[in-house]
């Protein structure tokens, strides 16, 4: 059985320091400490945005393919490392071990497709004789590095969410400071940790559990062109306002609606459903918050969704038999218990689930839910489902758009006139089609509109925004 060490490090300029042991990091299903880590002082803040600058013209100066060595080591060595990796998200995230490793692929596929991306960051010729003054100009252009960068990455993936920061930023050639969330800081660590072995300049990287009171720099320290943030939207638009004038990335909070028309696979919907429901105990801003289920099948679908939820089996994530782990903390627990006795005191019926015993949260089915609550409107982040019923599929789209949120919605549908017409309507960032709002590949763009952010993440999307266009004009002699 992998065992995790007492304490980490964190990594400045490259390389591990241990100032302290001020962080103390539990075990999410017991609730012990399970290890201690150095917590970021500002003045280590400030040493290592001074590292970034120092380390952005020669590793803006590296060659693609020497960016490409670095990623294809991370790619060996968290192949190398999977077990552990898992074992250290079961501990600090409380992931069921399949949840565990699947991020573990995730992180794999991530740096892979930057090693990809690392050579292909490319550049266009113009013509710029579009009238007489300009004949003889030709113009050409290229994407260069951006320069430090600062991520900040939340607890619910803290693996493959680090990864979708830091791959880009190398592939490009940008330094980086990066704040994992202090819940789970370990993922973020052990990746310092591979990059540690590589060649990269010194002040390329840092990695630096941070209190939120002390983190400050992140966000206002002018000398960070790109702020990159994942997390809620209420801590995300504060951040905005503070940033100044970087570049400013938000991936927020979401609350996905899946609509499952009367011709839809309902076996298969039903796996999908369940899956984007509860996996991870619904701590995923793409999980299936609302389900809008056609009045023809509306009963069949409840229940059998009702039969399967009442199945799952919660408890340790260390249990390969377990499908619901604990939430983040028992605090997240309690805050989402109420909100669904809130629904149910407002007369919502209650299908499954409820319960609530420290930081586990049963998992829950919900109907008749009102549109004014707290459980409909805002982003639950936990595993409870919300089911309605639909006559007209123009009522069903409205449905999902009816939200402050708009990062993904899944549509389970034959008729591609209806797929093509919900494209145009739906406001959200993407729509999946006969599959869950929670699907997602590492290399698509993904990102939301609202209040679910700003920008794009996905490996090349990511790197676009790492980048910025420089122009070249040549006058023909």
């Amino acid at each position: 059985m992998t065992v995790l060490k007492d304490s980490y490090p964190l990594y400045l300029n490259n390389r591990a320091v241990q100032p302290n042991l001020d962080l103390a990091v539990t075990d999410k299903f017991t609730g012990e400490v399970a290890f201690r880590t150095a917590l970021a002082t500002p003045d280590i803040i400030d040493e290592a945005i001074a590292g970034t600058v120092r380390a952005a013209a020669p590793f803006a100066a590296m060659a693609s393919y020497e960016r490409q060595a670095v990623l294809d080591h991370c790619v060996k060595r968290f192949r190398e490392r999977f077990d552990e990796l898992a074992w250290a998200l079961c501990i600090e995230a409380g992931k069921p071990l399949a949840d565990a490793e699947g991020e573990v692929t995730r992180l794999i596929d991530t740096f892979r497709v930057a090693a990809e991306e690392a050579t292909r960051n490319y550049g266009e010729v113009q013509p710029l004789d579009i009238s007489a003054r300009s004949k003889g100009y030709i113009g050409m252009w290229k994407r260069v590095p951006i320069g430090p960068c600062s991520f900040i990455s939340p607890f619910n993936f803290p693996l493959n969410l680090a990864a979708h920061k830091i791959a880009p930023a190398i592939a490009v050639g940008a330094p980086f400071v990066m704040k994992p969330a202090s819940l789970t800081p370990l993922g973020a660590i052990i990746i310092g940790e591979v990059l540690a072995e590589t060649n990269l300049p010194e002040g390329a990287f840092s990695i630096l559990p941070a209190s939120r009171a002390g983190a400050d720099l992140f966000t206002t320290d002018e000398r960070l062109k790109l702020l990159s943030f994942t997390g809620s939207p209420g801590v995300g638009w504060e951040l905005k306002a503070k940033a100044g004038k970087k570049k400013v990335v938000l991936e927020l909070g979401g609350n996905a609606a899946v609509v499952i028309d009367a011709d839809a696979d309902l076996d298969y919907a039903l796996e999908r459903v369940v899956f984007g429901g509860y996996y991870q105990s619904g701590q995923s801003c793409i999980h299936v918050q609302r389900v809008i289920i056609h009045e023809a099948v509306y009963d069949t679908f409840r229940d059998m969704l009702a039969a399967r939820v009442k199945s799952l089996r919660s408890g340790d994530p260390k249990d390969r038999q377990t499908f619901i782990g604990p939430m983040i903390s028992a605090k997240e627990a309690q805050r989402l218990k109420g909100w669904i006795d809130a629904a149910v005191a407002g007369g919502a019926r209650l299908l499954a689930g409820g319960g609530c015993e420290g930081a586990m949260l049963e998992a829950t089915l919900i109907e008749n839910c009102s549109r004014d609550s707290e459980l409909y409107r805002e982003e639950a982040f936990g595993p409870a489902v919300i089911l309605s019923r639909f006559s007209d599929w123009e009522q069903a789209l409205e449905e999902v758009n009816d939200s402050k949120f708009g990062l993904q919605a899944g549509l389970f549908t034959r008729d591609i006139h209806k797929v093509l017409g919900a494209w145009d309507h739906l406001e959200v960032g993407g729509v999946i089609v006969n599959d869950v709002s929670s699907f997602r590949v590492d290399n698509m763009p993904y990102g939301g509109v609202k209040d679910s952010g700003l920008g794009r993440e996905g490996v090349r999307f990511a790197m676009e925004d790492m980048t910025e266009i420089r122009n070249l004009v040549i006058r023909q002699a």
